[in-house]
């Protein structure tokens, strides 16, 4: 073999060999990252009077987010508390008179329910005006305010918006070829622009039924036509947005078998 020959062979070699260690064992999915926002609304319709929050701020669980008007609430609670009041002396009235002789069993019990009924009709009526303050249900960031000062909120319609981090998570599809390597609870790697390096995400739900793959899905081989959808949490959901793109790595002892 000449020289020249042997040269380009040594060449093709290297070039294969290196080429061959570039390559990465890891399977790359493409994902996105979402999440399950938690909307605050009133039980009632009312006119909000204090906004304690604005997009982006940062709450703790049971902090105040906004107040209602309540003087229709609080006029109702006046009108239940003088009924009690009234029951108390009718109830003491048929109890003195049963202890005398004078009264008979049933008044006592009819008063004894009359009054029971009047303290189960107030302590509704003071947890519809308790309600009128709400109360962020769980930490988060708030993500939308809907309503402002002054303006009135219909019954069921949220105020605010909020996102615990709990309730952010990766979405990303697996072709059926790559459903062997990923198992619930199992740890995946997950990559975007500007993102810091390390970033896991445990696995917390695999589809049972496949779907077409969607059009913002794709893959470099285009051969799954197929995929399943699977869930992860991110151990930092700090660090991800709502929207981002993403890749997802297979560990790489598993890809690799």
């Amino acid at each position: 073999m000449s020289k020249k020959y042997f040269s380009i062979a040594t060449l093709m070699l290297v070039a294969f060999v290196l080429a061959s260690c570039g390559k990465t064992p890891d399977r790359q999915l493409q994902g996105w990252v979402e999440a399950e926002t938690v909307f605050v609304s009133p039980d009632e319709q009312g006119r909000v009077e204090v906004l304690k929050v604005r997009q982006g701020d940062k709450v703790e669980k049971g902090d105040l987010l906004f107040t209602l008007d309540d003087d229709l609430q609080k006029a109702d609670v006046a009108v239940r508390q003088a009924t009690v009041t009234n029951m108390e002396q009718s109830f003491d009235r048929a109890q003195e008179l049963l202890k005398t002789a004078t009264g008979t069993q049933k008044a006592f019990e009819d008063a004894q329910a009359a009054l029971r009924q009047a303290k189960a009709n107030l302590d509704a009526s003071q947890t519809r005006l308790a309600r009128r303050r709400a109360l962020s249900p769980a930490a988060g960031s708030i993500e939308e305010v809907y309503f402002r000062p002054g303006e009135t909120v219909p019954p069921g319609r949220p105020v605010v918006a909020l996102l615990p981090p709990s309730n952010l998570k990766i979405r990303f599809f697996a072709p059926e070829t790559e459903l062997a390597k990923i198992k619930i609870g199992e740890a995946v790697t997950v990559t975007c622009d500007a993102c810091a390096v390390g970033l896991k995400a445990k696995v917390t739900f695999i589809a049972r039924s496949a779907e077409y793959t969607p059009p913002v899905i794709y893959s470099l081989e285009e051969r799954a036509k197929l995929v399943y959808l699977i869930e992860a949490f991110p151990d930092q959901p700090e660090k991800f947005r709502v929207g981002q793109p993403v890749s997802v790595s297979l560990p790489a002892n598993e890809a690799a078998k």
